[in-house]
C-alpha cells in the first residue's frame, strides 16, 4: 500500500498567496493518468486566471471564496466540488479571513505550465 502524509510532503509556495502539495507522481502516489494535489490559499490569495487543456475538478474542503470560469463568477464554499472544462479560463480567490483549503484533480497527468508562468511573474 502506498500512503503519503501531507505534513511530510514538500510544497510549492506561489506568489499569488497559496501553497500547493502535489500528491501524485514520482516519489508520491503512483497515479499514471491524473494529477492530484492539496492547496492552501491564504486570505486574499488566489489561483490566478489561467487555462489549460486538462479537465479538472476543485474539491473545496475548508473555507470559501470566489470562483470564475469563462467569465461566470460564483461564491464557492466547503464542502463542494467544481468541474472545469478543458481550455476554460478559470481562477479561484480566497475572499475570507481564514485559509481556503482544496484538492484539485486533473487529467491527463503532468505539471501545469501556468505554475512556472506564475513563478516567473507572468500571471498575477
Amino acid at each position: 500500500m502506498k500512503v503519503i502524509k501531507l505534513e511530510e510532503t514538500e510544497g510549492m509556495t506561489f506568489p499569488a498567496g497559496r501553497t500547493t502539495k502535489v500528491l501524485t507522481g514520482p516519489n508520491t502516489l503512483p497515479a499514471k493518468h491524473f494529477t492530484a494535489g492539496y492547496v492552501v490559499i491564504k486570505p486574499g490569495g488566489k489561483i490566478p486566471l489561467h487555462t489549460h487543456t486538462n479537465e479538472e475538478i476543485y474539491v473545496m474542503i475548508q473555507g470559501s471564496g470566489r470562483m470564475r470560469i469563462e467569465g461566470e463568477e460564483e461564491r464557492v464554499q466547503a464542502v463542494s466540488a467544481i468541474y472545469i472544462d478543458p481550455n476554460a479560463e478559470h481562477m479561484l480567490q480566497n475572499t475570507e479571513s481564514e485559509p481556503l483549503i482544496m484538492i484539485f484533480i486533473y487529467a491527463p497527468a503532468g505539471i501545469m505550465d501556468h505554475w512556472s508562468e506564475e513563478m516567473e511573474g507572468k500571471l498575477t
